[in-house]
């Protein structure tokens, strides 16, 4: 099976997932809502799994969060969070389609999940959330860590679209190629933000543009 298919996953492809892991499980489920492309299945749960490795429970906010499967997918492995908002300017009307067939699936998920339509800007974030925000293009992932940093929020980010015009690239373009560059000014400024990083990698099977960042507040 292509893991970075942008085709969607529907009923006819449920044989695939019969497993009786919560991988499967949760892969069955977003079959049967028929929305979602597979990459995004993929990318949301190798996300997932690094991100609760390292940080537990708080309230999720996922940011720039599409269909929202990412914050679901946190609730599940790690029922300790309360509630996650997902937040984005434009929430697609299918996400409610995948949102009931994971609550059909999980009814601990009904009324734990909000989304949200507004300016990332406009999000109230406190100390004690978990910020998420896989693949918010270009200029979003400075926002949503920029956002994290200011609230003193632990931050979990796979960048991608990197907007090399104008970008901070730290002078590191003679040895790194530009989107690497920019992720290592992002890991040093954290750091200079009094941020503990861990840089980590998702399978390149999935998208070339893979690289983990996680930071906590020290």
């Amino acid at each position: 099976m292509d893991r970075s298919s942008r085709n969607r996953l529907t009923e006819r492809l449920l044989p695939g997932f019969s497993g009786d892991t919560l991988f499967d499980a949760i892969a069955r489920a977003v079959c049967r809502a028929g929305c979602l492309p597979r990459k995004e299945l993929y990318e949301a749960w190798e996300v997932a799994r690094r991100v609760r490795r390292r940080f537990r429970g708080g309230r999720i906010v996922d940011l720039a969060c599409g269909h929202g499967l990412l914050a679901q997918i946190l609730l599940l492995l790690d029922d300790s969070s309360p509630i996650a908002l997902a937040v984005d300017r434009q929430i697609p009307k299918s996400a409610a389609t995948l949102a009931v067939a994971l609550s059909d699936a999980w009814p601990r998920l009904r009324d734990r999940i909000r989304f949200v339509e507004t300016d990332l800007r406009e999000v109230q974030l406190h100390p004690g959330d978990l910020i998420v925000s896989a693949h918010a293009c270009g200029g979003l992932t400075d926002l949503v860590l920029d956002r994290a940093v200011a609230a003193r929020a632990r931050v979990a980010v796979l960048p991608c679209c990197h907007d090399l015009k104008n970008a901070d690239l730290g002078g590191l373009e003679g040895w790194l190629d530009g989107p690497l560059a920019m992720d290592a000014v992002r890991v040093s400024r954290l750091r200079t933000q009094g941020y503990r990083v861990y840089t980590q990698q998702i399978p390149g099977d999935i998208t070339p543009k893979n690289r983990l960042l996680l930071a906590e507040p020290e």
